[in-house]
Parts: structure tokens; sequence; C-alpha cells
């Protein structure tokens, strides 16, 4: 081989040695295909930051934009100093201690069953084998936006509804609706049903990711042999290493339950209605004014958030130290083990209650007729559908283009990111610490940041447009999408990349031909959870659009205050199946288009 390269005849080779022309040629060469490189690995190291800003300026700014009316400053409306009237005008509004004390009595109780069910839950099955496989049962439940499923369990409850027509008139003698409040009762007692129905499977979704990193049957193992009931080890040995993951995302539970709108308007009471719906009906009121009592009511919604985080987490050091001295006395069997039981059996009476209002929803959308007390619709008819195809059209593009190109972008700042830490070799814990960011979004009230947000779009021209809806749903998108996928991407073998890498390919094909194909499963779930929150949002597209800009979700959510049982049915069932749509096609995805041969997540 030597030889080779040596000069002929005594003769130098013109190839032999490369003259200052050649040399100058390669350079360039080898920098061109270099600046690509490089202007990749840039874009990379911008990704997070590019991350940061896409949800963490909406924020920011629309804090401050509330902040400021809250305390009297907003000089396009007449607000030109400032003062504590927003405040007096707040406190002094009609029914507002009421509305204090229904808000805090929802939040708190619909998330304290919340956890002690899913917790409950996992006590009674984390060693049966089907239960890390229930994700995919739950995921019809899970895809269902929140309005959707409050529009059927209204449906269900209701004092002519489902439930009661069953038992009418044999049991209950009820020949007509009874005279009773359910829908809107005063206490929220359905609103918290509600919610349960939602933040339940949830938790139970968590907690299933997370005993995934947990060793539970060894250590249950060891503590039976100890002499501990099945149920009293995993509540003394699993319990407490789940909790310490399942932390952030019982905040995002309580911060939802404490200021959620949209399924208050369907199911909670009206007059005085909860703090954050209040705060909304001042936001949108003809009278401008009251947009100074409304950014105060915000405000405190944040407060009340903060407030409430805290008192959970000085709860969680109470029971902590109750904890420790109760795992000290060593007993085998308790009372504690009984009553998380009794929790976790109420998931299947749930579950079935959610099923039901889905179901419920379906009928009354094909039902020609269908009165009290029948259990069945008399007759079946599509001429609702027929009937509202004309108004379906605009808010069914809106929804699909708005929730597509949230997600798309969503998606490529959050394979960006990971990208980022692989090529930094950034450790899975390092990584994890920074995970707190995300719950942001959704931690903080909607409405405290939303209104602030839309004045900052008003001023600049960008209110009631296309693109504004679209980066509000980024804001609660892009959290969703990457918690979704970051673990599955972390888990990803890197030998795969390298070996690819010694064969000669370049590190783009590497991506496209090998990494992407592998992860390809995970990416498809991580796009239909982000499309599935982007399709059940009102807040985001009701401020971003001004109320110009109608979706399903808007729709039905206006719908739901007195429109025929029909009509509602058919856009809160339209509204639940294009997540269920958006589930299916990324379960199937991978099988239509994984390469022949290739590796298998």
């Amino acid at each position: 081989m030597a030889a080779a390269n040596q000069p002929v005849g005594g003769l130098a080779s013109p190839s032999a040695s490369p003259g200052p022309h050649a040399l100058a040629a390669a350079r360039a060469g080898g920098g061109a295909r270099a600046a690509p490189r490089r202007i990749g690995s840039a874009l990379l190291r911008a990704a997070p930051a590019l991350t940061l800003a896409a949800f963490g300026l909406p924020i920011v700014a629309g804090l401050a934009g509330t902040a400021l009316p809250a305390f009297g400053w907003l000089p396009s409306i007449g607000g030109h100093e400032a003062s504590l009237a927003p405040w007096q005008r707040l406190f002094a509004q009609p029914g507002f201690a009421t509305s204090l004390a229904t808000t805090l009595f929802t939040g708190w109780v619909a998330t304290l069953l919340s956890v002690a069910v899913a917790l409950g839950w996992v006590t009674l099955v984390h060693h049966r084998p089907w239960a890390r496989r229930l994700g995919r049962a739950l995921a019809p439940l899970l895809a269902t936006p929140h309005s959707a499923l409050a529009i059927g369990f209204a449906f269900l409850i209701a004092p002519s509804g489902w439930l009661v027509r069953w038992v009418s008139p044999g049991l209950t003698g009820f020949e007509l609706p009874p005279d009773v409040s359910t829908v809107g009762h005063p206490s929220g007692w359905p609103l918290v049903a509600c919610l349960l129905l939602k933040e339940v499977p949830y938790l139970m979704l968590m907690a299933l990711a997370a005993l995934n990193q947990v060793n539970a049957a060894a250590q249950i193992g060891a503590a039976r042999s100890l002499g501990y009931a099945p149920g009293t080890a995993a509540l003394k040995v699993v319990l407490p290493q789940l909790y310490a993951q399942l932390r952030l995302p019982i905040y995002a539970v309580l911060a939802f339950s404490l200021t959620v709108v949209d399924v208050a308007l369907v199911l909670g009471p009206g007059h005085p209605p909860t703090l954050a719906v209040l705060a909304v009906r001042w936001f949108f009121d003809p009278d401008v004014s009251l947009y100074f009592p409304a950014a105060a009511a915000a405000l405190l919604l944040l407060a009340l958030v903060l407030a409430s985080v805290a008192l959970w987490h000085g709860g969680e050091r109470v029971v902590a130290r109750v904890g420790r001295a109760w795992l000290a006395r060593g007993g085998r069997r308790g009372v504690a083990t009984t009553m998380f039981a009794a929790a976790g059996q109420l998931v299947a009476p749930l579950m079935a209650l959610a099923a039901l209002a889905l179901a419920g929803m379906a009928l009354w959308s094909i039902a020609a007729q269908w009165r009290y007390p029948h259990a069945w619709p008399a007759a079946w008819s599509l001429a609702a559908w027929q009937r509202q195809l004309p108004s379906l059209e605009g808010p069914l593009v809106a929804t699909l283009t708005i929730g597509a190109a949230a997600t798309l972008i969503a998606l490529v700042l959050a394979v960006a990111c990971l990208e980022n830490e692989a090529a930094r070799r950034m450790r899975a814990e390092q990584a994890r610490s920074h995970h707190w960011l995300l719950y942001v979004p959704l931690v903080v009230p909607q409405v405290a940041f939303l209104f602030g947000a839309q004045v900052l779009l008003v001023r600049t021209g960008l209110d009631a447009t296309w693109g504004a809806v679209v980066w509000a749903h980024l804001v609660f998108v892009l959290p969703y999408l990457f918690l979704s996928l970051a673990d599955p991407w972390r888990a990803y073998d890197e030998r795969y990349t390298r070996s690819a890498l010694a064969l000669g390919a370049s590190r783009w094909r590497t991506f496209w031909r090998i990494k992407l194909p592998i992860l390809l499963p995970p990416v498809a779930v991580a796009a239909a959870v982000a499309f599935a929150v982007s399709v059940g949002l009102y807040l985001p597209t009701l401020f971003a659009g001004s109320g110009r800009i109608a979706t399903l979700t808007t729709e039905a959510v206006t719908l739901s205050a007195g429109a025929d049982r029909r009509v509602i049915g058919v856009w809160a069932l339209l509204q639940a199946l294009l997540p269920m749509l958006a589930y299916a096609l990324a379960l199937a995805a991978p099988r239509l288009v994984r390469p022949r041969g290739g590796p298998r997540a």
C-alpha cells in the first residue's frame, strides 16, 4: 500500500502531493459540509431558550398585564393611577364570600378525593400484571375534553337525566322529572364529581408511569416475608416512593380544580359562581370598568393557588412526620390500609359513570324523540347531525388546524430540547431536575395571565388572529407533549446511533432513518396527547381569539347553557371524538410506517 503512493519512475506524481489550489478547494468543501452541522448544532443549543420563551414569556407578560389593572392602572380604559378600588369593588360584590368558599371547597375536595382514590387503587392493583398495561384502556377517557365530559355528565345527573330515567317511575314513582337541583347545585358537588372523573384517571396514569421506576415486586415481597399484609406493604413501602414522583402532577390537579372555568360553567353553581367564572364574566362584560375587579379576582385566584400549594406542601411534611412514626411502630395491618383500599374501590364506579356520560352524549345526538321517563329514545335519527353540519364546518376546521399547528411546533421544540440533552450527554436525573418549569403553565391559573396576554395582543394588533390562538395553545400543549415524550426519548439506546455513525452515516441521516423510526410510537402518542389538550382548551381560545375564533369547545360550552340536548350532543360528541381519533392514529401509525426489519421501541 505504501508503494502505491510513491513517485513513478523518479517523477513526482501530480496527485501525490496536493497543491495549494487543491488544499483550498478541500478546505472549502469541508467548510461547506460543516456549515449545516454548525447551524444544526447552534439551533439545538438554542432550543431550550426558545422553548422556555415560547411558554414563559406569555405567562410573565400576562401576569404583569393582569397585575397592573388589578391595582387600577390601565390607561386605555381610564385607569390612570394606582389604587385599591378594584379590590374594594371585588370584596363588595354580593355573594363574593360564597364564591370564594365554593372555589376553595370544590378545589380542595376534588383534589383530596382524586389523590385518595388514585393512590388507593395503586395499593390494590400494583402487583397485577395487567395494571401496567391499563394506560391504553384509560386513553379514551383521558382524551375526552373536560367540557365534553361535563356535558355528558350533566345529561346523566339532571332531574330528567339518564340515571333517573332508569329507575322511574317503577322505583321512584316519578311520572315527571323531580323538582330537585342537581346541575348547578349551590354546594358544587356536581363540579367535584366531574373533576373526579377526569383527575382520577390522570393520577392513575401518572402513578403507573412512576411504578415503572420502582422495584415494587421485590420490595413488597420482602415486606410480606416480615408479616405485612399486601395492602399494608404497598402503603408503607411503595407509596412513599411513588408520591415523590407524583408531587408536581398533584399540584397541577389542585391548581386546575381551584381555577377551572369550562366545567364550572356547565356544572357549577351560577349565582354566585366560582371565583374563576366570576372573573371571566367580568372580563367579557360590555362594561369595561369591570375589567379592574376582574383583574383583582384573577390575581386573587393566583394567590389562592400559591397558598393552597404551600399549604399542601406543609401538609406533606406533617404526614411524613406522622408516617415515620407509624412505620416505626411496625403495625402489620391498620385503619389507613382499609381506608385506602376502600377509596381504591371507587375507581370502577367512576369509570362506569364516565362511560355512561359519553354514551349519553352519543345517544342524544342520534335521538329523534326521547321523552321522560323512557330509558331509551323512542326513535333514532341523524337529523340533528344534518342540521348542524353547516355550522360545524368552521369550528371544526379551526379546531383541527390550531391543534395540528400547536402540536407540530411543540413537537419540534421538544425533540430539539431532547436532542440537545443527548448531544450534551446530560444525565436523566439532571434533566428531570428542570421539569418543574414545565408545570408553571399548569399551576398558574389561566385566567391570571391570559387577560394580560390579551392586552399585549391588542396593543400589537395580533388579537383575534389564528396565530395568536396557536401561540396561546402552545403554552399549554408544550408541557404535556414534553412530559409525555421525555422519558421514552431518554431511554433510547444510543448504541444504534453510534453504530450508524461508525458505518459512515451522517448525524441527520441517522436521526431520520434510525432514531426517529424507533421512537415513532412514543412520538405519536405524545402528539396525540398534545392534540387532545389543544382540542379541549377553552379560555386560551376565548381570550386570544377575543371571542371571534370559534372552536368546537367554545361552541359546545356556549350551547350547554340552554340549547336543545340533541344539538349539544352533536357538538360535544364531535369534540370528544377528535382526540380519540388522534389516539387511534397514534397507535396505528407505527405499524404502518415501521421500517422493515428495523428495531422496535
